[in-house]
């Protein structure tokens, strides 16, 4: 696992103590794990199936939602598959290298970037569609939505894909982390501490991501939606109901982004002084619950996928007209 050389100890190899304290009940952790993985696998697919086939659900709203629910499948795929074996094989640690580390890191990272430009996409929309309706067609083009979905899913993995580089070229004296899953930051934080500027660069690159892909579009949403409630305030009553009723699902996934963050972000400064079981916990409701509730609130709060979900589920055709 390391080699040394010149004093510097090189790290080939990781281990992830995150499933340490639930290896004395590793199956019963392993069915809850698999149960949340196949519920998002279903209820994602369902949603995002629902919007590609439905030809009264293809609007730039809904192609925001499926792109959201995309990256919320990935990001379980990356992590869950791997939780579960190791689960079953009842080690209670994952032993990755760093190129595998690493490649995780920047699949999540990406993604999760990706995810909040998506929620920035979606308030605009919804500010276009309500403050400015007669532009509305005009602006808010099949080419002008195409060309945004790529802008938030490449923007991300060109600013994170700079930060694991970076990463990649520090050398590294300890190989343990207290996660489920590998991150640039926790990765990073193993460096020797040789070669301070590279450590430096790292970490302010990183910090320049988390603005580029995450504070910006977040303040962009509370923006956004801040315009639309003062608009509805002016409006008549069932203007601004009908209004806020087609915000409120973008608002509590956003909602639930911004606290998984946070609470990570939070955990990240107390790193040195908590216990090894608070980072555990941190990973797993970090991946466990945007994922969760993502097809929740959209499947059950907007009621035009909810009708097609019953429709569907009760095995009745559904009215294209």
């Amino acid at each position: 696992m390391r080699s040394a050389e010149s004093n510097v100890t090189s790290v080939t190899s990781l281990t992830l103590d995150g499933l340490v304290p639930l290896s004395d009940h590793s199956l019963l952790f392993f069915f809850l794990f698999f149960a949340v993985y196949v519920f998002v696998l279903f209820s994602d697919s369902l949603v995002v199936y629902l919007i590609c086939s439905q030809r009264s659900l293809r609007r730039p709203m809904f192609a925001f939602v499926a792109a959201v629910l995309l990256n919320s499948l990935a990001a379980s795929t990356a992590v869950y598959p791997k939780v579960l074996s190791e689960l079953l094989s009842r080690r209670g640690f994952v032993q990755v290298s760093r190129s595998v580390c690493l490649c995780q890191a920047f699949v999540l990272y990406s993604l999760g970037g990706s995810s909040f430009m998506l929620l920035s996409a979606m308030a605009l929309d919804r500010y276009l569609s309500i403050c400015r309706p007669l532009r509305y067609a005009a602006l808010v083009s099949p080419a002008a939505v195409a060309a945004l979905l790529l802008l938030c899913w490449l923007l991300p993995a060109a600013l994170v894909g700079g930060a694991v580089l970076l990463a990649s070229r520090l050398p590294l004296c300890r190989w343990r982390l207290n996660r489920i899953y590998c991150d640039v930051y926790s990765f990073v934080s193993l460096s020797c501490g040789g070669g301070g500027g590279a450590v430096l660069l790292s970490e302010v690159y990183g910090l320049l991501c988390s603005a580029a892909t995450v504070f910006l579009p977040a303040a962009f949403v509370l923006f956004s939606y801040g315009r639309i409630l003062s608009i509805c305030l002016r409006r008549s009553r069932a203007f601004s109901s009908k209004a806020l009723h087609t915000c409120l699902p973008h608002l509590l996934v956003f909602l639930n982004y911004s606290l998984s963050t946070a609470f990570e972000l939070l955990h990240r400064r107390l790193q040195a002084e908590s216990e090894p079981a608070a980072s555990i916990v941190t990973s797993v409701l970090v991946v466990v619950v945007p994922t969760v509730l993502n097809p929740v609130v959209y499947g059950l709060k907007m009621k035009e996928i909810f009708r097609h979900v019953k429709r569907l589920l009760s095995c009745r055709r559904i009215d294209e007209s």
